[in-house]
């Protein structure tokens, strides 16, 4: 990642180029139904952009989630997104990194992903038994469901994921 490249909270200005960057950094995905409804979020999400020469380059989420039978502080990221030009630069690294920070410092205590596991491991996430996605997923994308403990005391968490409604679409955990 280059120094002139800037991690920031996103803004309501910074919409129509969340919304020009994902089918640009997955064409063969459809995820803006599910970013602009976490976006329409009124609280409970965590959207960071990554901005070079005023052009946004990259962008992330993380929606506040709980456990279905418990008190807990969870956060689930995705998606995650860096322009086509600028992937494998640090743009992506960057924004995880600055949000995880953000979300220790806010009290969250695990931070969940269903991702590549080659990627996330980066950061430190592993794969993830104790607590259960909303909707199965399949065989083969077990080792992607991963965690991340943002508190070094903090109990591993047991139970299944609470999330909020853009989330509760089994198409988001299948294939």
């Amino acid at each position: 990642m280059t120094a002139s490249v800037a991690i920031r909270p996103g803004a309501p200005d910074d919409r129509n180029g969340i919304e020009a960057l994902y089918p640009d950094a997955f064409p063969d995905e459809d995820l803006l139904p599910v970013v602009r409804k976490l976006l329409d979020m009124p609280s409970g999400v965590l959207s960071l952009v990554a901005v070079e020469d005023g052009a946004l380059v990259g962008h992330v989420i993380f929606t506040d989630c709980g456990l279905s039978d418990a008190d807990a502080r969870l956060a689930l990221l995705g998606p995650l997104g860096v322009a086509s030009a600028r992937q494998g630069q640090g743009i992506g690294s960057a924004l995880v990194r600055d949000g995880r920070e953000r979300l220790r410092q806010a009290g969250i205590t695990h931070v969940f992903v269903l991702g590549d596991p080659a990627y996330y491991a980066r950061f430190g996430f592993a794969p993830e038994t104790g607590v259960a996605t909303p909707f199965e997923l399949p065989v083969s994308w077990r080792d992607a469901w991963q965690s991340l403990a943002l508190a070094a005391a903090a109990r591993p968490p047991r139970g299944m994921l609470s999330v909020p409604e853009p989330w509760n679409d089994p198409a988001l955990w299948a294939p």
